[in-house]
């Protein structure tokens, strides 16, 4: 019975060890199957989460376009993107808007991708430099980065030394050879292998930048970027220009400034020979508006330049009712002073500032030369009647019906003296010579209140 009864216990046990063998072992193969589902749908489920930004860089770079990718960084930043996609296709730029620009990028914590889509040239070459990574479709270029100023010519050796070490420090702080990006801006830079021996700035193909580590890959199109980035699921957002930030892009560009400014000084001068306000007034003072609006929505200048901007128009017009000239020195001061604090870039905007000047002066000397014109604000402040002959004015009464007639001298006539005429005494001069007291004499001139007589026995002796 003992033995019965051990063998019995014995066999429950192994029994029951099978059995938590067999229910750890299907737990771990549970635990297993869920790590399985973990590792696959999560990801997907992170795919449909992240967030990711297009953002086209396009045309010409300026100022205007740092206000619009600023908005697009910050976006990026307070929605938690996973990344902002530079889609750009640009011929370069401002090398100052193209400094902010990659000052914005490089700074920003979000992952910064540029897809260079045909070209990234000069400016544009720089902004891609300052992203995290680069693509390029194929038979797209990228560098060319000379600087050059206004006129087209190369410029100063300050400003390539400058631009010199912006283009290697945008390539060293991303990791790339910074010789690279020096050749693309300083020609004596010698890379036969890559078509630009001394003499000539890099461009890169596509194929070159993969090749020297500027580019990390050549895609056909947006979408397989995405996929090769693995945001192919991902929520894909496009920011666009708005209608202000597109206006502020184009008002300043470098080449719409001068214009502006010229419209605006010329319609105000042609106003000044226009009766009342009309259409020259009016396309000088939008033109002027529009300059200060671009200006203040590309983050350039605030209410406070075009306060000063008002307060120079009138003090100026305060100068044509108040003397010393205090007044419309002050307002031409606060007017070039308000232009000035609207651009960073006071040798451009010194050079609109004396174009627009020029202008002005060209039509004055037109629409006084050679049409004649006068001006027509100022007839109502400057007294410009004239009181003559013509127009029934006279200052003194003629006595031209003395003339002829004789009297006496009442008193000596050295020469100017007294006679008397009939009942009448009026003040005379003689011709030059001396005449007594008592004298007798005849009026031979009469021109105003001026009396020409002459001592009547000298005539008697010339006869």
């Amino acid at each position: 019975m003992i033995q019965s009864y051990i063998h019995i216990e014995i066999t429950f046990a192994d029994k029951g060890g099978k059995d938590l063998i067999a229910r750890r072992a299907i737990t771990a193969f549970a635990l297993f199957f869920a790590l399985l589902l973990l590792l696959g749908s999560p990801f997907q489920g992170k795919a449909d989460n992240e967030k990711v930004l297009i953002v086209p860089i396009e045309e010409t770079v300026e100022k205007g376009l740092y206000a619009f990718l600023n908005r697009a960084v910050q976006t990026a930043e307070e929605e938690n993107a996973s990344a902002i996609i530079f889609e750009i296709n640009t011929p370069g730029g401002a090398v100052d808007a193209a400094g902010q620009i990659g000052r914005l990028l490089s700074s920003t914590n979000v992952k910064t991708i540029s897809f260079v889509n045909k070209q990234a040239l000069s400016a544009g070459a720089y902004i891609a430099l300052n992203t995290d990574k680069i693509y390029m479709v194929p038979g797209s270029t990228m560098g060319s980065a000379a600087i050059i100023d206004q006129q087209g010519n190369t410029a100063g050796k300050k400003a390539e030394s400058y631009w010199f070490a912006a283009m290697q420090s945008a390539a060293s702080q991303t990791d790339r050879d910074p010789v690279y990006a020096l050749a693309m801006a300083d020609e004596s830079v010698d890379l036969p292998e890559l078509g630009a021996p001394k003499g000539k700035l890099l461009t890169l193909t596509a194929e070159q930048a993969e090749q020297v580590g500027y580019s990390e890959g050549t895609v056909d199109s947006r979408a397989e970027l995405l996929k090769v980035l693995g945001f192919n699921e991902a929520n894909i957002q496009t920011i666009d220009e708005s209608f202000a930030e597109k206006v502020a892009r184009f008002i300043t560009h470098p080449v719409v400034i001068p214009i502006l400014l010229s419209i605006g000084s010329l319609g105000l001068v042609l106003e000044l020979y226009s009766p009342g306000f009309g259409i020259p007034g009016l396309m000088g003072l939008s033109s002027l508006l529009l300059f200060f609006y671009g200006h203040m929505v590309a983050g350039l200048a605030g209410y406070e330049t075009l306060i000063l901007f008002v307060i120079g128009i009138g003090l100026i017009i305060a100068e044509f009712f108040l003397p010393g000239g205090i007044a419309g020195i002050a307002g031409i001061a606060a007017i070039l002073g308000s232009l000035f604090l609207a651009s960073d870039n006071m040798a451009h905007m010194g050079m609109s500032i004396l174009i627009a000047m020029g202008v002005s002066i060209l039509a004055s000397i037109l629409m006084i030369k050679v049409f004649g014109k006068k001006m027509k604000f100022f007839k109502k402040i400057i007294l410009t009647d004239s009181t003559n002959t013509e127009k029934g004015y006279i200052s003194n009464k003629s006595r031209l019906e003395l003339i002829g007639l004789e009297g006496y001298a009442l008193t000596a006539l050295r020469p100017s003296g007294t006679v008397i005429i009939g009942d009448e005494r009026i003040d005379v001069v003689s011709e030059g010579a001396f005449i007594l007291k008592g004298a007798k004499v005849k009026v031979v001139k009469a021109e105003g209140s001026r009396i020409v007589v002459r001592e009547i026995s000298k005539l008697d002796l010339d006869k």
